[in-house]
């Protein structure tokens, strides 16, 4: 990295959660407090907030935080959720990726990690993927 350029590599969770708790994709309140526990649990910095309960069903929510943020879209009624968490810095987003799943009661979840923001030799940004799902093994 030169010497006037600021490091830029982050990493974006990109999440399908399938089978999820549709009790928990409707509340936007105990989303909020998954979220809350989430960032805390990787040690991210909560600088605002936003949670909203469509009339019919479902949730839009973000927090940003000091390092980017967490957002999801819920969709109850196909017991789905769209979740991203994407951060840079020192803290762990995958941490906060599997407490999320784990507390939507997820049956099963495909995770897709993009690191960003790679300096390349063109003067370009690029990024990286890697995919990988995830069985939820209950008891």
């Amino acid at each position: 990295m030169e010497n006037n350029k600021i490091d830029t590599i982050g990493y974006h969770y990109v999440v399908e959660v399938t089978g999820a708790d549709s009790n928990i994709l409707s509340d936007a309140n105990l989303i909020r407090d998954i979220f809350l526990d989430a960032a805390k649990k990787a040690k991210m910095d909560v600088r605002a907030s936003y949670f909203f309960k469509f009339s019919s069903q479902g949730v839009s929510s973000m927090i940003i935080i000091s390092e980017r943020h967490i957002s999801i879209h819920t969709w109850p009624e196909n017991q789905y959720a769209a979740l991203d968490v994407y951060t840079c810095g020192e803290s762990d987003p995958e941490q906060a990726v599997y407490y999320i799943i784990e507390k939507l009661k997820a049956k099963f979840s495909h995770i897709s990690e993009i690191k960003r923001g790679i300096f390349d030799d063109d003067n370009t940004y690029t990024h990286m993927f890697l995919s990988w799902d995830e069985k939820i093994k209950k008891d």
